[in-house]
């Protein structure tokens, strides 16, 4: 009698770093980010197709210098946002049973000015998903706390890791 190999945590785990976007239809994976503080992370998931894919910014838009967004679209919302969604559109998922999730967006700067990049970065996710009629399933964000972030391909289950704690923010 033959077993199949066990696939070790590690194995499981794809990890997006910041200003990086990962996307799967493996349900034996699960996407992680971390030091989410006023980034911004956003999973979606197709629970038909299992496919998935988690984005994590840095910054509501380029500006003005556009070399930045030659050289990486994902460090920010109003670029990163939209191809998170064609990446897993390319995969299979359907608009209409995304399960979007987000969390982070938090004002980690607490001497000195702040720039509000966690507000600013919360205004520009939800302009895009107003203006493309995205709804969120559940959000966790703002505050002072920096928060990890994992999407578990085979159920959707959406999961954050706070000052220790870890807490389930969606699930089915």
């Amino acid at each position: 009698m033959s077993s199949a190999p066990q696939i070790t945590p590690a194995e499981r785990k794809i990890v997006v770093g910041v200003g990086d976007l990962k996307v799967s239809k493996d349900p034996s994976k699960d996407i992680y980010t971390y030091a989410l503080g006023s980034c911004i992370g956003i999973t979606i998931f197709d629970p038909e197709t299992k496919v998935g894919g988690m984005l994590h910014f840095m910054l509501p838009q380029p500006g003005k210098d556009k070399n930045r967004l030659d050289l990486n679209p994902f460090m920010f919302g109003s670029t990163g946002i939209p191809q998170l969604f064609k990446q897993c559109y390319a995969l299979g998922a359907v608009k209409e049973r995304l399960i979007v999730c987000a969390a982070g967006a938090a004002e980690v700067m607490t001497h000195g000015k702040s720039f509000a990049i966690g507000d600013r970065n919360r205004t520009i996710m939800r302009k895009i998903f107003w203006k493309n009629n995205i709804v969120l399933a559940a959000e966790d964000t703002g505050g002072n706390d920096a928060r990890t972030m994992s999407l578990a391909l085979e159920t959707g289950t959406v999961t954050l890791k706070i000052r220790g704690k870890e807490v389930v923010l969606w699930q089915p």
